[in-house]
């Protein structure tokens, strides 16, 4: 049986007089691809803000692996096993493919700045590591004709790659994928959902993917969660959720709502 990694439990996040998250409880468990919908503003980002603890909602709790985060540092999150990428992409455009990626291994690295500086004995053997590490990832992503390249002159498509290759190379037990294929083309697209499905089967790391694209939602999500105003209005299979006429009315619409199946 899964191991229950994620729990939320009734969290409500306010900003001001602006609740954006109202009393809304969900888990995922390991290995398990996990989404959530909704329209603009539903509140599915500011629930992956909740859950890195860049947001402190005001009730309710969230534990990893049984254990309440609640007040973590969002590096200590990160470094727990929990990586994210954003909807904006958000690299360090004027370095190259391989040094963004290895901004990713900084929760792994043990020596100091000083020892990484001189670069001989354990901080070289360190860094090597972590450079093979890297190489890995690249191949994985099938993007080592761009590796030395700087990411600004990428085409998007490969941009987004690298933004989730940053994320891998933190070594998660848990993914968050804020939109992972917006602004893509049909090619990017199948190409970024082949990847998520070989992350999932191959590395074995759970997902909760935030996504727009109701045909790639459907195709590849074990369970979905649909928010509308922050608040859950069900939760369930995909199959469950595209015959939910409480989805159907708030958000999605048959023909939008069926468009995996066409």
């Amino acid at each position: 049986m899964s191991e229950l990694l994620l729990e939320i439990e009734d969290i409500t996040l306010r900003f001001g007089g602006v609740t954006a998250i109202h009393g809304v409880s969900c888990h995922v468990n390991e290995g398990e691809l996990f989404s959530i919908i909704g329209p603009n503003g539903a509140g599915k980002t500011s629930i992956f803000n909740t859950v890195s603890q860049v947001y402190r909602p005001q009730s309710g709790d969230i534990r990893w692996k049984g254990k309440s985060i609640m007040g973590t540092r969002p590096d200590r999150v990160a470094a727990m096993g929990i990586a994210r990428t954003f909807q904006n992409i958000e690299l360090f455009p004027q370095m190259t493919v391989v040094d963004n990626l290895l901004t990713g291994r900084h929760v792994a690295m043990k020596q100091s700045w000083l020892a990484g500086a001189m670069w001989v004995g354990a901080a070289k053997r360190e860094e090597m590591a972590h450079r093979r590490k890297v190489e890995d990832i690249i191949d994985f992503l099938e993007i080592e004709q761009w590796r030395k390249h700087p990411v600004a002159l990428l085409p998007y498509g490969f941009q987004k790659r690298v933004e989730l290759g940053r994320a891998l190379a933190m070594d998660p037990e848990l993914l968050l994928l804020d939109e992972p294929v917006a602004g893509m083309n049909l090619e990017e697209t199948e190409d970024m959902a082949r990847f998520i499905l070989d992350i999932r089967r191959e590395l074995g790391i759970a997902m909760i993917m935030v996504e727009h694209d109701m045909g790639l939602v459907m195709d590849i999500a074990d369970r979905i969660m649909v928010l509308d105003f922050g608040e859950k209005i069900a939760e369930g299979t995909p199959e469950e959720v595209q015959s939910d006429p409480n989805v159907i009315a708030a958000y999605l619409g048959s023909s939008d709502l069926h468009v995996a199946n066409e």
